[in-house]
């Protein structure tokens, strides 16, 4: 029996226990079929709502089995939107940032897998409450929004609750996460597989600007931070204590600590800002990636990024077994 055969990869009926996030703006129907493709499960992001763009990544996605995400706040606006999206049959929902209890119902009753992320053990006891199938401990390592946690101590301590208060629910390691190591380490931490997004950011199928591919190569995880500008610059109410991780660039350096007085002016600058983001510059706008960004070192197809991180992670775990320890 493979080593990275898991609970998810039995109840999913998955090859690998990778699963890609639904990045907004990132995550489109190729990406999440290539994941699947490779034997893991690829969602589309589903972001703050855009139901033509929706219809067109899942038909991007050419039929392969895949899901979705959202961003449940902003889904709470436009819930004709999940409609929808269950009508393309997705495999799994993935909600995000929000109350996820209003759309577990429908979710549910679509067939679809209920995946919760989660940041605090509150949030994870919303996510059982709901009837998740599924929760995510993301870590604030990760890129684009999320709290204040680390991975190393959060996923261990919702393992331990999940066992204790819900122990058909199945656990997904997220932040920070981007090679074998990091999959050997969260299944060792009690998930039961991981989810990676700054890894499949950096993938060829991203629906990411070259140049914000590159700038992703030339930095460490010291060269990204958590900050409010990017949303205060789009006007989105995002709530508190969700903050967005991504690189820093002369755009967060000039207005990091002055949100008040970007709030001000968020109109104007909001021009040169998305001007910069389609344009591929990568100093003058958000650069959405988190502190992995430190372990990639090229832009792949997202099948070889998948064989890789389980290959590795196999091999890492069958050398502790046999009492070697494997470095870098």
């Amino acid at each position: 029996m493979p080593v990275l055969t898991t609970r998810l990869t039995e109840t999913l009926q998955i090859a690998r226990p990778v699963v890609s996030a639904p990045m907004a703006f990132a995550a489109g129907g190729a990406l999440a079929a290539a994941v699947t493709r490779a034997g893991g499960l690829g969602l589309i992001g589903g972001g703050y709502g855009d139901a033509e763009w929706l219809a067109a990544q899942f038909a991007a996605a050419a039929g392969e089995r895949v899901g979705v995400g959202f961003i449940t706040w902003s889904l709470a606006r436009t819930p004709s939107l999940l409609e929808g999206v269950l009508g393309h049959r997705p495999a799994a929902v993935m909600l995000s940032f929000g109350d996820p209890r209003p759309f577990a119902p429908a979710i549910r009753a679509a067939g679809a897998r209920l995946i919760c992320q989660c940041q605090t053990l509150r949030h994870v006891q919303d996510a059982v409450e709901a009837g998740a199938d599924i929760v995510v401990a993301q870590g604030s390592e990760a890129g684009g929004h999320g709290a204040s946690r680390g991975t190393l101590t959060l996923v261990p301590e919702v393992a331990d609750h999940l066992a204790r208060h819900a122990p058909d629910v199945l656990l997904l390691a997220a932040g920070g996460i981007a090679d074998g190591r990091g999959l050997a380490a969260a299944l060792m931490l009690g998930a039961d597989g991981v989810l990676m997004g700054t890894r499949f950011w950096a993938a060829r199928e991203a629906l990411v600007p070259a140049g914000h591919q590159q700038a992703i190569l030339q930095t460490g995880g010291d060269g990204t931070l958590r900050t409010r500008v990017p949303d205060v610059v789009r006007q989105l109410p995002w709530p508190e204590p969700f903050t967005a991780r991504v690189r820093r660039n002369a755009f967060t350096e000039r207005w990091h600590g002055r949100e008040e007085e970007l709030a001000r002016v968020a109109a104007t600058e909001a021009v040169p800002y998305r001007a910069a983001g389609e344009a591929g510059d990568a100093d003058n706008t958000g650069v959405w990636f988190g502190e992995a960004a430190g372990l990639i070192h090229a832009i792949a197809p997202a099948a070889a990024i998948v064989r890789e991180v389980c290959e590795d992670a196999e091999a890492r775990i069958t050398a502790a077994a046999a009492g070697r320890v494997r470095r870098p």
